[in-house]
């Protein structure tokens, strides 16, 4: 039985490496497997189980307020959830949940009539694997085959096999080492797709004809010149085009190929410039691109295929609408836009006529859903707010109406006129204004007494939209309040948002979530110690470096995949994501300056001898985004070096990668521990 008062204690085994004249000890740098990606060093697995065993023994006591937590996530779910089918070529497609289902199985009947059929029964699929997840499920443009990818160890390299939809049988494997989406050639006889090298980097295109030895399959692009770009490849719109893309997190450069002709040599649409990006769409014989050339905003062009570099504007960037995505239907342009942060969505005919969908409520999330036709006779939208539950409705441009199709059921009850939402303007220490998401029951006493639970993620300007959470009830239904921060790093309020928390700026994002914290308590909202936080991945990295700075603004920390050993992985040419993450955080090989910024704040290397708040810290085995052995260091030394005798937990995942266990039970019950965790840690469970 695991002794609670003695947490494991991970070896110190001397280790140094310098750079830009300065050396840096690192005791732990042993809980790397040397032969990663294989992981198979006895010591680091002993150790790893020892922490998973700490982690269930103190977690052994909670076991009820697990279950309870557990239950009540689970109540919330629909168990024979569907969603609503979607018309593509001669079929209707839809997936559906068995009850007790932990996977989907993904449906198609005739439009004309007839009986549905099965395209492809996850659960059957996952039945013996531990982890599970499908990533492509493409159907030929004939809808006579689907192509098909799925992941079941967490690595991320991915089987494509094609499946003949009339007998429901695998025809063809043509890669096990695939990512990312795929294109069909207009014949059906024809698929584009990319792979990972041993680095995990997505490097090339290649072409697959149905019924070739796919050993063979000719490459039609691969990428050489940039070590951190990766490629991916889609299709236009309207049919007309493969695109063949290739980038970083800030510059991209666009091929395209005829899908009448996906053997001929891919069309350069505009070569590569360091820190512009572009995507491209077709319609009417011309190529539609949203790029950030002149504006940091975005601005949208159009392009005649036969001159693809040659630019004309058709909207302007703007300082107050940021686009975010463009799609080009038959009628019309459709614009994802962000104004003032919140969500728009603008369909912009071909003579220039315009308007943006109105929407019922002052705060919300919103954007296309899946449209896979050219020529629908309403657009797919998907919308929520932090009090309105997933709705999927469709509008009518003629009419201007939106028809809900769907309003996400939540089988144990949900009464949105208990609970409040508002949105709060917070001052961040250098002058900015920090926009706070909150949600609570009404009631919620505003003296400073209440918990809080903060989240935020803040990097590669991916926005935390102020949507709707089945989980998040358990914690506001016991009193708590829940706030999204939209720190920068985040494009919650334009690029230049995002800009503001990238690279030489990104102490600005860790600020923010502080600064916010201190805003919240400043409405009354809360008070020191009474603030639950929680972050994962690059949201990870946030919550070690806010433990470190701030720790006694924090009740409890959860962090999740962080990305915490920052310094040692950008440092780390060899690791997967490395190269392309240079632009995110800087490129501390060749800039001393970056060096210096980077080791000022990578949590791990600035854990103190202070008192830190309970800490739960997730991994995950397989992860190629964040390896496992971030979390594992800097749950190590913080073990050896915080002053306190607050509980530290850390839970890797055997089975599984960078998104926890795949299943929609197993990954609530990772909520409900985190939940729990929080919970016993602050005197609320």
């Amino acid at each position: 039985m695991t002794d609670l008062s003695k947490p494991p204690v991970a070896a110190l085994r001397p280790h140094r490496y310098s750079h830009h004249g300065i050396s840096i000890d690192d005791p732990y740098s042993w809980l790397r497997d040397q032969k990663y990606p294989v992981i198979d060093d006895a010591d680091v697995l002993a150790y790893l189980r020892e922490e998973n065993a700490y982690f269930e023994a103190a977690m052994a006591p909670h076991a009820a307020l697990v279950d309870t937590l557990f239950a009540e996530m689970k109540g919330r779910l629909k168990e024979d959830d569907a969603s609503v089918p979607q018309k593509e070529g001669d079929w209707l497609y839809w997936w559906a949940f068995k009850p007790g289902g932990q996977y989907r199985i993904w449906y198609r009947r005739p439009v004309a009539g007839g009986a549905e059929s099965i395209v492809v029964d996850e659960p059957a699929e996952a039945a013996d694997a531990e982890y599970f997840r499908l990533q492509v499920l493409a159907i030929s443009p004939d809808g006579k085959l689907a192509a098909w990818s799925a992941d079941t160890n967490g690595a991320e390299r991915f089987v494509l096999k094609i499946r003949d939809l009339a007998t429901g049988q695998d025809i063809e494997t043509v890669s096990l080492v695939t990512n990312g989406l795929v294109a069909w050639g207009a014949d059906s006889k024809s698929l584009v797709y990319t792979e990972v090298n041993d680095n995990w980097r997505t490097y090339r295109a290649r072409l697959h004809i149905l019924g070739s030895d796919a050993a063979g399959d000719p490459t039609l692009y691969e990428e050489t010149e940039e070590l951190g770009f990766n490629v991916g490849v889609g299709k236009t719109q309207d049919g007309q085009w493969i695109i063949i893309a290739t980038g970083d997190n800030q510059t991209s450069e666009v091929r395209i190929v005829p899908a009448a002709d996906p053997g001929a040599a891919p069309v350069m649409v505009s070569p590569r410039q360091t820190k512009r990006e572009y995507s491209v769409d077709s319609a009417h014989g011309s190529l539609w691109i949203l790029t950030n050339d002149d504006h940091v905003n975005f601005r949208v062009a159009r392009a005649d295929p036969a001159d693809p570099g040659n630019w004309e504007t058709v909207i302007a960037g703007s300082e107050s609408v940021y686009i975010r995505g463009l799609t080009s239907f038959a009628g019309h342009l459709a614009l994802t836009e962000r104004v003032d942060g919140l969500d728009q969505v603008r369909l912009r005919a071909y003579d220039g006529q315009e308007h943006r969908v109105a929407f019922p409520e002052a705060s919300y999330t919103a954007g296309l859903g899946g449209n896979p036709e050219y020529d629908p006779p309403a657009y797919r939208l998907h919308y929520a707010s932090m009090v309105t539950p997933q709705t999927v409705f469709d509008y009518d441009p003629v009419a201007r109406t939106l028809t809900t199709r769907k309003v996400q059921e939540i089988p144990s009850g949900f009464d949105p006129s208990l609970y409040a939402t508002e949105r709060l303007m917070v001052p961040a220490r250098d002058g900015k204004t920090i926009p706070v998401s909150v949600l609570y029951r009404k009631g919620f006493s505003r003296d400073g007494s209440g918990k809080l639970f903060l989240y935020a993620y803040g990097a590669y300007g991916h926005a935390i939209p102020p949507g709707f959470s089945t989980v998040r009830l358990s914690m506001v239904d016991r009193g708590w309040a829940y706030a999204i921060a939209h720190i920068r790093g985040g494009d919650d309020l334009g690029y230049d948002w995002y800009l503001q928390g990238k690279a030489e700026a990104r102490w600005n994002t860790f600020h923010d979530f502080s600064d916010a914290a201190k805003g919240l308590i400043a409405a009354g909202l809360t008070s020191a110690g009474n603030i639950a936080i929680n972050g994962g991945s690059a949201g990870g990295e946030l919550m070690g470096v806010v433990a470190n700075t701030d720790s006694d603004l924090w009740g409890a920390v959860v962090a999740d995949v962080p990305f915490v050993d920052v310094l040692n992985t950008m440092l780390d040419a060899d690791l997967p994501l490395t190269p392309g993450e240079w632009p995110e955080w800087g490129n501390p090989i060749t800039d001393k300056a970056a060096f210096e910024l980077i080791r000022s704040y990578s949590p791990y290397d600035n854990v103190a001898a202070k008192a830190y708040p309970p800490m739960l810290i997730t991994g995950g085995l397989n992860d190629p985004r964040v390896t496992y052995w971030e979390p594992a260091k800097w749950a190590a030394r913080l073990r050896a070096t915080k002053t306190d005798n607050e509980l530290l937990l850390l839970k890797i995942n055997m089975g599984a990668g960078h998104g926890g266990k795949s299943g929609r039970y197993d990954s609530l019950r990772e909520d409900a521990e985190a939940y729990a965790f929080v919970l016993t840690q602050m005197g609320a469970g």
